[in-house]
Order: C-alpha cells, then sequence, then structure tokens
C-alpha cells in the first residue's frame, strides 16, 4: 500500500489546480460512485488529481492506477477494502479498464463498502453496461473532451478567454482581454492546442503513439476484436484523413481495407466513440443519433495535421474545428442548405471570402469566416466558436 500512497503523493506535486476543465463544475462530486471517460491523452487523470487537492482530505484519499505492478499480486477489492478499513473515504481509480474483471471489482465494492466513494476513468471506448456486472444504474459516466481554444488560452498563454453561449458568439461579443490580434494563436491552437500535451517538444511524435495505441490496443481489446483488426482500422483512418470530409460509402470502403460492408459501419463507431473521428448527421437535431450519417470528419484539427503530412486543406481545418468546437454544448446536424445546423441557425464555415449563397431560403444564416478577426451583423469570426466551452 505504501507504494501506491508514493505514487500518489508523485502524481498529485506535479498537478496545478489554478485552471479547471470545462467539465469540473458539471460532475456531481456526491455520488457514491462515477466514471470519466474520453480519448487518450485529453487530461482525465489531471482532472481527478485536481479535485483531490481542492476537496479530498489527503489521509483519507488514494488514487491509484490499475495498471500498477502492485496489481500483480494484489486484487483491487482487497485493496479497496484495506484502504476502507483503515478510514479511507475517496478511491480513484485511474485507466480501469487495464485491469481484468474491472467492473465486477467495483459492483463489489459499491456493494459491500458502503462508506467509500469510488471514482474512475476509462477509455472513451468503454462501454460501462457491457461490462462482466452492469454498473450503468450505479454509476454516472462523464464524457470528456480535448481543450476547447478558449482552454488553451488559459492553460498555455494564461489568457483569461470569456465563456460564451452560442447566442452570445452570434451577437459577436467575442472578445480576447490583452489580445488585439487572435489569428496568430488561433493558427497555433489548429495544429498543437486541442490536446494539454501539445507544448511538449515532441507532440507529433507523441500524438502519433496515442493514435497507434488507440487503434492497435485501445479499440481492439474493448470492442473484443482481433488484435490484427488493428491493422484494418489503421488503413480506414488513412483512408478517412485522405477523404474527410466525405459522405461515407460503406461498399466502397470496404474494398479499400477488404472487410465486409458491416465491419465497415463497426470500425466507424468504434473510431468515433475513441476520438479518432466525428459523423455528422442527418434529421431532427432532437433525433441526431438515429440519423443517417452525411459526413465523416477527423475528430479534431491537430489529428488532421498530423496525418496529412503536410497536405491538409484548410477548408477541412475549418469545419472540423467548428464541428469539434460546436457539438460539446449544443446539439449539431447536417444541414440541407449549407455546412452544419444547430437549432434554427443554419452555418457556411469558410475563409474571409466566403459569401452567402449557399444560405439562400435559411431561416437564420450565419457566415462563419476564418481569417477575420471581428464580425458584424451575421457574419462571425471562426475563432470566436472555440470559446463554447
Amino acid at each position: 500500500m505504501q507504494r501506491l500512497y508514493e505514487y500518489m503523493h508523485r502524481q498529485l506535486a506535479s498537478i496545478r489546480s489554478e485552471f479547471l476543465r470545462y467539465l469540473y463544475p458539471k460532475i456531481n462530486w456526491g455520488n457514491r460512485m462515477l466514471g470519466l471517460v474520453g480519448p487518450r491523452g485529453v487530461g482525465k487523470t489531471t482532472l481527478f488529481l485536481q479535485h483531490i487537492q481542492r476537496a479530498c482530505p489527503i489521509e483519507k484519499t488514494l488514487c491509484l492506477s490499475a495498471d500498477h505492478m502492485y496489481f500483480a499480486n494484489h486484487s483491487l477489492y482487497d485493496t479497496a477494502e484495506a484502504f476502507c478499513k483503515d478510514g479511507g473515504v475517496w478511491l480513484f481509480v485511474d485507466e480501469v479498464h487495464k485491469y481484468p474483471q474491472w467492473s465486477r471489482e467495483l459492483k463489489a465494492m459499491y456493494d459491500s463498502l458502503p462508506d467509500l466513494h469510488i471514482y474512475f476513468t476509462g477509455s472513451s471506448v468503454l462501454d460501462i453496461a457491457k461490462g462482466q456486472a452492469d454498473l450503468s444504474r450505479r454509476a454516472p459516466v462523464y464524457h470528456m473532451q480535448g481543450l476547447s481554444f478558449r482552454e488553451y488560452l488559459n492553460i498555455a498563454h494564461h489568457i483569461r478567454a470569456p465563456l460564451l453561449s452560442l447566442d452570445e458568439i452570434l451577437a459577436n461579443r467575442a472578445a480576447l482581454p490583452g489580445v488585439p490580434h487572435p489569428l496568430p494563436l488561433f493558427r497555433d491552437y489548429l495544429r498543437r492546442g486541442y490536446y494539454p500535451f501539445g507544448w511538449d517538444a515532441d507532440f507529433d511524435i507523441e500524438l502519433g503513439q496515442v493514435i497507434n495505441r488507440t487503434l492497435e490496443v485501445d479499440i481492439p481489446e474493448f470492442a473484443g476484436m482481433a488484435h490484427a483488426t488493428g491493422r484494418k482500422l489503421k488503413q480506414l483512418l488513412a483512408a478517412i484523413s485522405a477523404l474527410a470530409p466525405f459522405k461515407p460509402n460503406m461498399s466502397q470502403l470496404a474494398g479499400k481495407i477488404q472487410v465486409s460492408r458491416n465491419n465497415v459501419e463497426e470500425y466507424l463507431l468504434y473510431l468515433e466513440r475513441a476520438g479518432m473521428i466525428a459523423q455528422l448527421r442527418a434529421g431532427p437535431a432532437g433525433m441526431r443519433a438515429l440519423g443517417k450519417v452525411q459526413k465523416v470528419y477527423l475528430d479534431n484539427p491537430n489529428l488532421l495535421y498530423n496525418l496529412s503530412d503536410g497536405n491538409e486543406d484548410i477548408g477541412t481545418v475549418r469545419e472540423t474545428f467548428f464541428f469539434n468546437q460546436m457539438r460539446v454544448r449544443q446539439p449539431m446536424v447536417a444541414s440541407e442548405l449549407a455546412d452544419f445546423q444547430i437549432g434554427d441557425a443554419t452555418f457556411e464555415v469558410g475563409g474571409k471570402g466566403k459569401g452567402r449563397k449557399q444560405l439562400k431560403g435559411a431561416r437564420r444564416g450565419i457566415v462563419v469566416k476564418d481569417d477575420i478577426e471581428f464580425g458584424h451583423g451575421d457574419t462571425v469570426p471562426l475563432w470566436a466558436f472555440g470559446l463554447n466551452y
């Protein structure tokens, strides 16, 4: 146990708590059990450590990683029981998916140790309702996305950008205090600002490793696929990176990677859940989960730059950013007239020369322009939509 406490203290020593991610105030920390899932590298562990620093008496808290060597000879349940008998109250289990039979042992903790609060992180591919024990009735699960442009400004540059609603953004209230020219910072964000490790010297290499681990380990392992499937997933992601955004033709994609059409649909779903791609669907916003996929994008601009080898299309970068940032707080569907639909507003995304031709007939048409610092009327700068979460 001493090794686990030492591990926790080393982790806590490296964490700063001045800035909290968008999801922190939305989590009900009073729950006896909760899960935090998301793609690799978006900051789930850091969020838990920040909460420990801010709200948990250290003598009653234990934060551990489920892949620690300690668990080669000890069970997770026995560790939790010993911790609880010693007066422990808050148990944080990082990367729970790396522990065999994790759901069964978490359920046993919940049922047998009523004084214990159990919080866990896991891969975004993880489905807690499909583990060996269904935890869905016991543990709400929060899904975490990478940094918004607003969060990047705060963490990387200590710029306190305001959090704006969509209505405030459309009213052209976006402004960065002390920053007369936001576009250079925005360009940097598009290349390396979505992931909290984006300012590492070897960011491109590290992001490549995140992609490979997601495709070769995470998805095959958690979806019950053969590990050889990882090669097919890499082929599919390579095809998507060259075509995105595109309306998927399942038969053509199946032919490219030599699998069945049904397999392609399944692979796309797992790539989406793992934070590698995003699928824009048709239909009313309330029914978006059931709508037919109209376009497939890479999940965020950092992935696009990493996979494009310098051949990225700026129009694709713009649309990818807009979709990535805006889907966190509001339902989005494909527009029949332009690029995106949010409620009664239709959005066309482009450069500073973009006109309103595609918005003819829209109830409320918004032109989203890159390469401009300020907006006016129904023309809004693209960077402003990064202040939405």
